[in-house]
C-alpha cells in the first residue's frame, strides 16, 4: 500500500519544481554576496560556505567511499582541480566581485556560463555547432561586453574596465571549466562525488584566507555576515545541489541543465526587488541579448 503523498514527497518528486527552484537559490547566491560586502570577507566567506557543505555530506556519504574508491582513484587528481576551480574559485570571484560591482552585473555576466560550457566543448571535445549556435553564441558574448564596456567602448580603449566584472567574467570561465569535466566524471553517487568535491574546495580555500588575513583584508563575520553566512549554507550550497542531484536523477543532465539559463533571471529580479539597484537600459539590452543567445544556442535546428 502506498503512502499517502505529501506535499514535501510531492516536491522532491516533481523536477520541474525543484530544477526551478535550485536556480533560484543560485540566483540568490548574487544577493547574499552584495547583502555580505563589509560584514564578513569573501575568501573567510568560501570557507565557511565549503566547510559547512562537507560536515553535511561526509556523514552521508562517507560509508560509500571504499565502494567506489577503486573509481575514484585514477581521477582524484582532476576531481580535486575541478573542485577547486569550479567551486573555490567560482566562488571566490564571486565574492571578491561583490565589492566591486552590482549584483546586476553580476547575474547578467554570469549567464555567460553555457555559451562557455559550448565553446569547451567546440575546443576539447570536437562538438560540431551549426550556424544558429553560432549566431547565439556571438549574441551572448555581445550582451557580455555590453555590461562589462557599460555601453561605451571608450571603457575598452582606456583599459578602464570595471575589476568587479572581469572577476564574474574569471569564475564563469572556471565554473565552466568545471562543467566539462563532468562529461567523463566517474560513475558514482551523486552526493559522494559532491563531498568530494566539497572537501578539494574546503582544502583551497584555506590559502586564501590565509592571504586575505596576512592582506589585512580578513573580516570576522558580523552578526549579519553570520545571518548571511548561513543563508549562502543553507540555500545555494546545500538545498540547490542537492535539489539540482536530484533533478538530473530525474529527467537526465541536458534537461536539467537547460534551467542553470535561469540563474541571470532570478539574479536580476532579486536584486532590482530587495537591494533596489537601479536597472538600466543598458543592462536590460546585455540581459535580453544573453537570454537570446542562450535561447538560439540550445534550441535544436
Amino acid at each position: 500500500m502506498s503512502k499517502p503523498a505529501t506535499s514535501v514527497t510531492s516536491l522532491w518528486d516533481s523536477p520541474y519544481a525543484i530544477l526551478v527552484a535550485a536556480a533560484a537559490m543560485w540566483g540568490a547566491n548574487t544577493l547574499f554576496s552584495r547583502l555580505a560586502v563589509n560584514e564578513v570577507s569573501p575568501m573567510l566567506l568560501t570557507l565557511f560556505r565549503w566547510l559547512a557543505v562537507c560536515a553535511v555530506m561526509w556523514p552521508i556519504s562517507a560509508r560509500e567511499l571504499p565502494k567506489y574508491w577503486p573509481l575514484l582513484k585514477p581521477q582524484i587528481i582532476k576531481i580535486s582541480i575541478m573542485g577547486i576551480l569550479g567551486f573555490t574559485g567560482f566562488n571566490a570571484c564571486i565574492y571578491a566581485a561583490a565589492y566591486h560591482t552590482t549584483a546586476v552585473n553580476i547575474s547578467i555576466i554570469q549567464g555567460s556560463l553555457p555559451i562557455m560550457v559550448m565553446l569547451g566543448a567546440v575546443i576539447l571535445y570536437n562538438v560540431r555547432i551549426g550556424w544558429q549556435q553560432i549566431i547565439g553564441i556571438l549574441i551572448t558574448l555581445s550582451g557580455v561586453a555590453i555590461i562589462a564596456l557599460r555601453g561605451d567602448l571608450q571603457t575598452l580603449l582606456n583599459m578602464d574596465l570595471n575589476i568587479g566584472d572581469l572577476y564574474m567574467l574569471l569564475a564563469s570561465l572556471f565554473y565552466a571549466i568545471f562543467t566539462l569535466g563532468l562529461r567523463d566524471k566517474p560513475k558514482v553517487p551523486g552526493l559522494l562525488f559532491f563531498a568530494i568535491l566539497s572537501t578539494a574546495a574546503l582544502i583551497a580555500s584555506l590559502p586564501l584566507v590565509a592571504y586575505e588575513y596576512l592582506n589585512g583584508t580578513f573580516i570576522w563575520p558580523s552578526p549579519k555576515g553570520w545571518a548571511v553566512s548561513a543563508a549562502i549554507i543553507i540555500f545555494p550550497s546545500c538545498l540547490a545541489q542537492i535539489f539540482f542531484i536530484r533533478g538530473v536523477e530525474i529527467i537526465g543532465p541536458a534537461r536539467a541543465a537547460l534551467f542553470i539559463n535561469l540563474i541571470p533571471v532570478f539574479g536580476t529580479a532579486f536584486a532590482i526587488g530587495f537591494l533596489r539597484e537601479p536597472f538600466t537600459i543598458i543592462q536590460g539590452l546585455g540581459l535580453l541579448m544573453v537570454l537570446i543567445g542562450i535561447w538560439l544556442s540550445e534550441r535544436k535546428s
